[in-house]
């Protein structure tokens, strides 16, 4: 992880832990799942949105007063609104990527799942997902979110990420590893 990634997880931490404390406090879990959801597809969706994030031609001010507006216009609870004004005010926007990550896993573990990251060569379909999520259930005991990714230059087979373990099926790895093998032969 480079250093940049590793402060940035770092500063979301500290502020998903404070929001999601502040959540639990006021029984307010399910409207901060839905605003970590909403400013979730937010950022995949919205180009704009991302150059709100990350973009230094933006003053603090000026970040303060487009992300209040569009935490009006989504409709986030007060607890996520005022902590957007906050990270605008600090110009730490950049770290929401990395802050809704943590706060989907924080509100996993609460309800006691875990998140399992798959990537395929193409998307699964429901019987297969429904199989896999049990598989993962009885290896890791907790029910499973499966959140999956589609990457055709994997060719075939899967990659899943649970926690910190990794199992990577793909043929693509396959291939390369046995390339490695043949170049030591030769």
């Amino acid at each position: 992880m480079s250093e940049t990634a590793g402060i940035s997880t770092s500063i979301a931490a500290r502020y998903a832990t404070a929001v999601f404390d502040l959540a639990k406090e006021e029984k307010a879990l399910k409207a901060l799942e839905a605003d970590v959801a909403a400013l979730d597809g937010a950022i995949a969706d919205s180009a704009d949105f991302r150059t709100l994030l990350t973009s230094p031609l933006y003053s603090r001010d000026q970040q303060e007063t487009a992300i209040t507006a569009i935490a009006a216009k989504m409709k986030l609870s007060k607890t996520t609104s005022n902590v957007l004004t906050l990270l605008a005010s600090k110009r730490r926007l950049f770290v929401l990527p990395q802050l809704t990550t943590v706060l989907r896993d924080r509100l996993a573990e609460e309800r006691g799942e875990v998140t399992a990251e798959v990537t395929t060569a193409k998307a699964l379909s429901k019987a297969q997902m429904e199989k896999l999520s049990a598989t993962l259930k009885a290896q890791v005991g907790k029910a499973v979110t499966i959140q999956e990714t589609v990457d055709e230059t994997i060719i075939g087979g899967l990659i899943v990420k649970v926690g910190s373990k990794m199992i990577d099926t793909s043929i693509k790895s396959k291939l390369s590893a046995l390339q490695n093998t043949m170049k030591e032969v030769g």
